[in-house]
């Protein structure tokens, strides 16, 4: 017997609706489906979005700048080094690298067993990696595959010191 597929949610804001959640993982669906129907339907949250002030560009505009802004933080504050690639690639590794490495130290450290050297260990690793497309490519990676993810990186993705590379 298979997973449905479909689900018929009734929404909150009173409207009934048929998903189709055959795109999700067959074991999420039934969660997915479960918070769905705590969210207004699709209409009637785009019909309150369209009454926001701010449109989704600028709205989308200043929450990458606040992120930005707290990943340069983190970055100065942990003397992560600045990364290597195209321009408009940079802010965006700076960002997944920032949400990786805070991912991975709440799940091993914050919530896991490991100790504080175990981390340090894991951040200077973290450290070598300066390729932005690197840590862009891991941004949907989890927070336990982090030790994995930089042990199996190549010589591509570390910085080096010679400026004619």
């Amino acid at each position: 017997m298979t997973v449905r597929t479909s689900w018929t949610v009734q929404h909150p804001c009173g409207h009934e609706v048929t998903h189709d959640l055959s795109g999700r993982p067959a074991d999420r669906r039934a969660g997915f489906a479960r918070w769905l129907a705590g969210k207004d339907c699709t209409d009637c949250w785009r019909s309150t979005r369209g009454a926001d002030t701010q449109s989704k560009e600028q709205w989308l505009a200043a929450k990458r700048a606040e992120e930005q802004q707290a990943a340069a933080e983190w970055a100065a504050r942990f003397d992560m080094p600045p990364l290597d690639g195209p321009e408009r690639a940079l802010d965006w590794g700076e960002r997944s690298r920032h949400q990786l490495m805070s991912a991975a130290h709440a799940v091993l450290v914050i919530e896991g067993s490991w100790s504080e050297t175990d981390w340090a260990d894991l951040e200077e690793k973290a450290r070598t990696v300066t390729r932005a497309g690197w840590w862009i490519d891991q941004r949907d990676a989890e927070g336990t595959d982090l030790l994995e993810l930089l042990d199996a990186t190549t010589e591509a993705d570390h910085g080096t010191e010679n400026p004619f590379r």
